[in-house]
């Protein structure tokens, strides 16, 4: 007969009893524990490459420096407007930076999808589309300032004579999204929307009209966002299929020239939505090389909030022995560092706090029912080292501000903030306390300023560190802190 508790000696029912109440609240611990993990905030756009909402990427390296020229969404007006012209560099591919704005007379203007910075003549030619149109702008260095590269630095609606197409149709040369390749032999060519591709002329501001074509794919419907490379004596030429959710790239190989003729391989979708990633529409982006390597890597846009609150994110590109591209394995994870950089060493914030925090967003599907999505805005996203996510404050918030706690005190040697829409520009107040209750100013610029980071060098001892934002959207992607 199997023994009971109530057969026990005295002593050994307390043992039993102390083993079975421990074992029931480790029990307890753990299901509070699990409900605990369920209960926290999800970033579902994990690490994009820009700590802000870009599109339409065209990256580079140039001289040991990376450039990532792009569409700034992020708005909230969709197509109507978009935000100015920066440019993101970097030299480690992981930490990027901008200041100010590259194309002065262009701020203001609609511009969209920038091409790489293309060097000839001695100077970059850079093909944004504004307000519509491509046009060709010129400058002494990658960083800028550019100005129309034809007549007067000044555009005016619908479209001026500086258009690098030239029509006599009132309406205007159609045409958007210029990507530009230079050969060994220094011949120019653009590709743009619509699958048409042409030479340009040696003043690389003007079209040679006689040698357009429209290249024949065997994927019909619309097509923007061309992309165009060479590796290995193989040309390659990358069109867009579909939007949203729907959006993928399908390419062309040609040994011959860049215009062509084209093969097309039987498994010629590179890009397409992956579920087991939950990576939805990648579409408009670029192929970029690191000089001296083999290495190749594919940028794109990713589908993200819908509409134009878009970010970018980079994986990398691989070829089978016979040239063709493999499918590209898409994740938000990013790529990492693709050159060492020493950089200070980051203080670990374990604690973060705000005066707010926006309601989540529950961001709908547009063409795919499987898309679901919900962004929390955090205070603790500002220091997860992911840049898809971020600390939004409630939109009634008027004096916002977010807390670090250090977990005891820290010499501080400086602060780098990641405003959200930092082409809008930020003013600010950085303040250090030992205590978490007495403040005092210790960075930031009453000024509005358009760059990012905001970056403050300090020399202080403190347990906690806070932004009150003066002006500028309340929000923050990232915050850096070294000691």
């Amino acid at each position: 007969m199997k023994a009971t508790n109530d057969a026990l000696p005295l002593s050994e029912k307390r043992t039993a009893f102390s083993a079975g109440t421990i074992k029931a609240l480790l029990n307890c611990f753990l299901l509070l524990f699990v409900l605990s993990l369920k209960a926290q905030k999800e970033n579902p756009f994990g690490n994009a490459l820009i700590p802000d909402m870009i599109a339409d990427a065209s990256i580079q390296e140039i001289n040991g420096t990376f450039y990532c020229y792009a569409t700034t969404d992020g708005y909230d007006q969709g197509l109507k407007t978009s935000g100015p012209p920066v440019v993101w560099k970097s030299k480690d591919f992981v930490h990027w930076s901008f200041s100010g704005f590259y194309f002065p007379s262009a701020v203001g203007h609609k511009y969209w999808a920038p091409s790489k910075a293309i060097a000839a003549n001695g100077k970059y030619y850079i093909y944004p589309t504004v307000n519509g149109f491509m046009y060709p702008a010129v400058a002494g260095s990658p960083d800028g300032p550019f100005q129309l590269a034809k007549g007067v630095d000044s555009f005016s609606l619908p479209f001026t004579a500086a258009t690098l197409l030239q029509s006599k149709d009132p309406k205007g040369p159609a045409g958007i999204d210029a990507e530009v390749f230079i050969d060994y032999d220094g011949l120019a060519y653009v590709f743009w929307q619509r699958r048409f591709a042409a030479k340009l002329n040696p003043d690389m501001v003007s079209v040679d009209t006689a040698s357009i074509i429209n290249i024949a794919t065997p994927r019909k419907g619309y097509s923007e966002g061309p992309i165009f490379f060479k590796r290995k004596g193989i040309y390659y030429y990358l069109y867009t299929l579909g939007g949203d959710e729907k959006y993928q790239y399908a390419y062309g190989m040609s040994k011959t020239s860049p215009l062509g003729p084209f093969d097309f391989p039987k498994n010629d979708i590179i890009s397409t939505t992956n579920y087991q990633h939950q990576v939805f529409g990648p579409g408009h982006g670029c192929v970029f090389n690191v000089p001296g390597t083999d290495d190749y890597y594919f940028a794109y846009l990713e589908f993200g909030r819908r509409s134009t609150n878009r970010q970018t994110y980079v994986n990398k590109l691989a070829f089978n022995e016979d040239g063709t591209i493999r499918p590209v394995d898409l994740t938000l994870s990013g790529v990492g560092a693709l050159h060492p950089v020493a950089r200070q060493k980051s203080i670990k914030v374990v604690h973060a706090k705000a005066s707010s925090v926006r309601s989540d967003l529950i961001i709908k599907p547009n063409q795919d029912s499987l898309f679901q999505r919900t962004e929390s805005f955090s205070s603790q996203f500002a220091f997860d080292a992911a840049n898809g996510s971020r600390w939004m404050a409630a939109p009634e918030d008027t004096a916002s501000w977010i807390v670090a706690d250090l977990d005891k005190a820290r010499n501080i040697k400086g602060s780098e903030v990641y405003f959200v829409r930092p082409t809008a520009g930020h003013a600010y107040v950085l303040e250090s306390s030992a205590n978490g209750t007495t403040w005092k100013p210790c960075g930031g610029h009453a000024e509005v300023v358009v760059q990012s980071p905001h970056t403050d060098k300090l020399n202080i001892k403190a347990r906690y560190l806070r932004v009150r934002i003066g002006k500028g959207v309340p929000g923050v992607w990232e915050w850096h802190i070294y000691q």
